[in-house]
C-alpha cells in the first residue's frame, strides 16, 4: 500500500456534479496522479464505461495503478497535450468528459528526492517526466540572468525578481547551487528573513512551470480537449494559481463566442470550508467547466 491511498483529490464532489458522469461513457483524467478523482469517477461510469489515466509522472502512474481496479480503467504515459495520440492507440476518438487537475501532487512534495519542494535539502529537479533533460537545476545554473529574472517576473509573478535573479547568478559564480535548500537560503537573503508565505514560493513556481512547459501544455491540452469531446461532453479545470486560471477563464470564454463551449461556471467554483478544514492545501483551488456544444 502506497502513500498514495491518502492522498486527498480537491474538490472531489464538485468534479463529480460538473463533469455530469453518463453510465458507460468515456473520460479522461488528464493529470491522473495518484489516482484520486478517478476513484470518484470510476464508481459512476458502471461496468461498461472507460477511464483513460494520463500523466507524464511514472511513479504517480504506477500509484494510480495500485489504486484503481484494472476493468475499464487505461494508464498512459505522457502529458496531456498529446491526449489525442493516446487515445488513438486505444481506438478512441471522442470523450464524454474531461478532467484537468493542474500543477504538481501532495506525493510529488512529499518525496523529497524529487526536488519540488523548497524545505527539500535534495538536489533541485522539479520534473514531471523524470526522463526530460531540462531540471530546475539546469535553469538555476546556466540560464542568463534576464531570462531568469523574466521566468520569475512572468511565472512566479515575483516582486523581487531582478533582485533574486542577481543573487542566483552572484552566489553560482562561487559554486553551483545544487538543492532546494541551498537556493530557498539565498532567497531568503532577499527578503531579509521570512513572512506568512515562504519568500522561496513564487520562485519555486516560476522554476517548476518552466522545466515542465506548464502554461504551454495547458495551452496545447485545452485545444485538444475541445476537439475530443462529443456534443454535451464536459471539460472540468482545477487550476491553483492565477496564471493557470487566466488561460482556463479565457479559453472557455473565446470558445463559447465561437460556439464551441457553454459555460457551466459563471465564476470559479472554490472549495468548501469543510474541505479547506480537512485538506488545508486545496485553499487556492479553482475549478470552472464548460459543455461541447
Amino acid at each position: 500500500m502506497t502513500t498514495a491511498i491518502h492522498h486527498l483529490p480537491v474538490m472531489r464532489k464538485e468534479v463529480i456534479e460538473l463533469l455530469n458522469i453518463k453510465r458507460n461513457g468515456v473520460y479522461i483524467d488528464a493529470t491522473i496522479g495518484p489516482g484520486g478523482h478517478s476513484e470518484e469517477i470510476i464508481k459512476f461510469v458502471g461496468d461498461e464505461g472507460r477511464l483513460i489515466g494520463i500523466d507524464r509522472d511514472e511513479e504517480a502512474l504506477k500509484e494510480a495503478g495500485e489504486r484503481l481496479p484494472d476493468k475499464g480503467v487505461v494508464l498512459k504515459r505522457g502529458s496531456f497535450s498529446e491526449m489525442e495520440r493516446l487515445l488513438s492507440e486505444e481506438g478512441i476518438t471522442e470523450v464524454d468528459g474531461i478532467l484537468f487537475d493542474l500543477g504538481v501532487s501532495m506525493p510529488q512534495l512529499r518525496h523529497p528526492e524529487r526536488g519540488f519542494s523548497f524545505l527539500s535539502d535534495e538536489r533541485l529537479d522539479m520534473r514531471m517526466d523524470r526522463g526530460q533533460k531540462l531540471s530546475a537545476w539546469e535553469v538555476v545554473n546556466n540560464y542568463p540572468e534576464r531570462e531568469l529574472e523574466r521566468i520569475l517576473r512572468d511565472l512566479g509573478e515575483e516582486r523581487l525578481s531582478k533582485k533574486i535573479a542577481r543573487a542566483i547568478v552572484l552566489w553560482r559564480r562561487k559554486k553551483h547551487i545544487d538543492t532546494c535548500l541551498e537556493l530557498s537560503k539565498i532567497i531568503e537573503g532577499v527578503y531579509r528573513g521570512r513572512g506568512r508565505v515562504h519568500p522561496a514560493t513564487r520562485t519555486f513556481q516560476a522554476l517548476r512551470i518552466e522545466v515542465n512547459r506548464e502554461l504551454d501544455q495547458l495551452r496545447s491540452g485545452l485545444l485538444a480537449a475541445v476537439r475530443l469531446l462529443k456534443k454535451g461532453g464536459r471539460l472540468c479545470v482545477i487550476s491553483y494559481h492565477s496564471l493557470e486560471d487566466r488561460i482556463v477563464k479565457t479559453f472557455i470564454a473565446e470558445n463559447a463566442r465561437k460556439g464551441l463551449l457553454k459555460k457551466i461556471t459563471k465564476k470559479p467554483w472554490t472549495p468548501s470550508p469543510e474541505e479547506l478544514r480537512l485538506n488545508p492545501s486545496s485553499r487556492s483551488a479553482k475549478l470552472r467547466a464548460g459543455e461541447r456544444i
